[in-house]
This record gives C-alpha cells, sequence and structure tokens, in this order.
C-alpha cells in the first residue's frame, strides 16, 4: 500500500507503509537488547549466575552428607555411646565375643574408621582415604558376622555391608565433587585410581585386623 506524503513546497512523494514503519522498527533492537537483563531470558541467565550450581553437584552433595553423616553417627554409638548406641566398653565386649582380642582396642579402631571415615565421606576430605577406612570395616564385618548369612538382611546377611561398600567406592571414583575439600587437590577428580586405592588399602586393612 501506499500513501501521500505532501512536501513543504507543494511536492508529492509516494510512500510505502514500510518506509513509513521503518523508524519505530528501528528502534527496537536497541529496546530489546536493552530490556534483556530485565526479561525472562536475562532473569534465567542472572540466576545461574548466581548459584553455579548443577543438580549433579548438588545431587552427589546430599550422598555424600547422608552417607557420611549416618556412617560418623553408627561410629559416635560405638565409641561414645551416642544416639542409643552402646559405647565403648559394650562394644568391647561384642568384639571380644568375635575373636578380637583385646576386645576395646579393635572397638576403638572400627569407630574410629566409621567416624572418620564418615565425615570424611561427608566433607569430601581424603575421599579415597575415608572410603578405604569404611571399606575396611565392613569387609571384617562381613567375614565375621553376616557372610554366614546370605545375602538379605532379614536373615542378619551381608546386603548392608556390600552397600555401603559400594557406595563408599563409587564415591571414589565418581569423584566427591565441587562441593568438597577435595576440589583443592589433585586426587579431587576421581578415577580408577582413586577407587582402587580405597579397596586395596580396605582390604589390607581388613585383612591385617583378621590376622591379629
Amino acid at each position: 500500500m501506499r500513501a501521500l506524503h505532501f512536501h513543504p513546497l507543494g511536492r508529492t512523494h509516494a510512500l510505502s507503509l514500510t518506509q513509513l514503519r521503518a523508524p519505530a522498527q528501528a528502534g527496537r533492537p536497541a529496546d530489546t537488547a536493552a530490556g534483556s537483563t530485565s526479561g525472562p531470558q536475562g532473569g534465567t541467565r542472572a540466576a545461574g549466575a548466581l548459584t553455579g550450581l548443577s543438580a549433579a553437584e548438588c545431587g552427589l552433595l546430599l550422598i555424600r552428607l547422608t552417607f557420611g553423616l549416618l556412617l560418623a553417627g553408627h561410629g559416635a554409638q560405638k565409641l561414645f555411646g551416642l544416639f542409643g548406641g552402646p559405647g565403648l566398653a559394650a562394644t568391647g565386649r561384642g568384639f571380644d565375643a568375635l575373636g578380637y582380642h583385646p576386645g576395646k582396642v579393635f572397638a576403638v579402631i572400627g569407630g574410629l574408621s566409621e567416624l572418620c571415615g564418615g565425615l570424611g565421606l561427608a566433607a569430601g576430605l581424603l575421599t579415597a582415604l575415608a572410603a578405604a577406612a569404611v571399606v575396611g570395616v565392613m569387609i571384617n564385618a562381613m567375614v565375621t558376622v553376616s557372610g554366614a548369612h546370605g545375602l538379605w538382611i532379614q536373615n542378619g546377611g551381608v546386603e548392608y555391608s556390600v552397600s555401603i561398600c559400594v557406595v563408599a567406592l563409587a564415591l571414589t571414583a565418581i569423584g566427591p565433587g565441587r562441593l568438597s575439600l577435595d576440589r583443592f587437590f589433585p586426587w579431587g577428580s576421581g578415577g580408577w585410581l582413586p577407587a582402587a586405592a580405597a579397596l586395596g588399602l580396605g582390604g589390607i586393612g581388613a585383612a591385617i585386623a583378621l590376622s591379629v
């Protein structure tokens, strides 16, 4: 379509509607660019810059905290009688009954392994060593207590101990993630070597405890 434009000197020019709209459209890119930070996309980018965390990183932290703190609590039950636990004296007698002598010494070793290993996994600090401590305790538990009762926990089997070992080794292989203290060290990214070290050291520690 055409529109008539009257010049001051009396001349008439025909302008298209596209030409008439051009000035308004010319200003739109600047307005859009200026408002991009306040629109929905700008808000998403701002939120992403603010948090900077992926769902996977937060999920890994959740696993570490839940798993590690529960293990640490289990160790505190043995050592200090917290959370309704038996305490060191009663735990020592239990170790004596299982053939670990002196029982109180092994109770301290087992309790500290669970306490320090659990806290290490929760904090993501020296993850491979923390996993090794946990794996060593669980191997001992499977050999001396639950191994003779099959797999499932309702029969007193190894289900619980196997699950703990697998999660501890998996955390070491994956790495504790960005929300951990190990992120500042070369071994903080996980891998085959840390996982193998955790399994090997845990197995060696268990073998030494069983042979004494």
